[in-house]
C-alpha cells in the first residue's frame, strides 16, 4: 500500500477522480464545500474515521481525539457529522497540534474549522473542511464512533480507503480498488501530457480531440 500512496502522489486529483470514476463506476469525488481552508498543500493517506452526532450534552470528542493518537503516522483524519448545525468547528488548534505531533497527513471535514491563525502559524497543517467556524461542538455534537463507515461530501469513506486531495477537491480511492485506479490515473496523465502537446504543436483543439477523444 505504501507504494500505491506514493503513486497516489504524483498524479493530478482530476485524473484520480476519473480513474474512480471508470474503476468503481460510482463517483468517488466529494461536494465542491469540502475545501482547502489552511494551505494548498496536497494531502494523500488513509482515512481514518469518526462519527459525530447531534447532542445537547457537554461531551469531549473522545473518539477522535483517541483516534488522533492511535492511528499510524500519515492517516487522514475524516470526521463525519449526523443531524445537528454542520456549522459547527469539528477541528481547531489543540487537534491540529496532536496530528502535527502523531505525523498524520491531514483532515477532512464534513463541519468547521477553527483557529485558522494557529494552524496556518504554528503546523501549516492541510485541513479541508466544509465551513470555516469558530463555534464550539461542545453541547451540540459529541463522537459515537471512530474506524467505521461513514458519509462525508456525498462519498462514503471505509477506514482504509485512500484520501487524494488538493486545490482541485478531494477523492477517496476505495482500498480495494487502489492499484487499479492507480494504473489507470498514470494512464490518464500521460494521455492528457500527450494531448495537451499535440493541441500546442497543431494549434487546434479539436485535432487533439479528434485523436485522443477526451476532454
Amino acid at each position: 500500500m505504501k507504494d500505491i500512496i506514493e503513486g497516489l502522489r504524483e498524479v493530478a486529483v482530476a485524473s484520480v477522480a476519473d480513474a474512480v470514476d471508470k474503476v468503481c463506476g460510482k463517483r468517488g469525488y466529494m461536494d465542491e464545500c469540502i475545501k482547502p481552508r489552511i494551505n494548498d498543500k496536497r494531502v494523500v493517506g488513509p482515512a481514518a474515521t469518526v462519527l459525530e452526532a447531534a447532542t445537547d450534552e457537554f461531551l469531549p470528542p473522545q473518539h477522535a481525539l483517541d483516534l488522533i493518537d492511535e492511528a499510524p503516522a500519515g492517516s487522514v483524519i475524516v470526521i463525519a457529522i449526523q443531524g445537528g448545525e454542520p456549522d459547527v468547528a469539528v477541528w481547531g488548534g489543540l487537534m491540529t497540534a496532536g496530528a502535527f505531533a502523531n505525523e498524520h497527513a491531514g483532515a477532512i471535514l464534513d463541519g468547521g474549522v477553527r483557529d485558522l491563525a494557529e494552524i496556518r502559524r504554528d503546523y501549516d497543517f492541510p485541513v479541508f473542511a466544509r465551513s470555516v467556524s469558530p463555534g464550539t461542538t461542545l453541547g451540540r455534537y459529541k463522537t459515537v464512533a471512530s474506524q467505521v463507515p461513514v458519509e462525508v461530501g456525498g462519498v462514503i469513506v471505509h477506514p482504509g480507503d485512500i484520501i487524494v486531495a488538493d486545490i482541485d477537491g478531494v477523492v477517496v480511492v476505495p482500498k480495494d480498488k487502489a492499484k487499479e485506479v492507480l494504473a489507470m490515473s498514470r494512464e490518464i496523465d500521460q494521455r492528457e501530457l500527450e494531448q495537451a502537446k499535440l493541441i500546442v504543436a497543431e494549434k487546434s483543439l479539436r485535432k487533439g480531440l479528434a485523436k485522443y477523444g477526451r476532454i
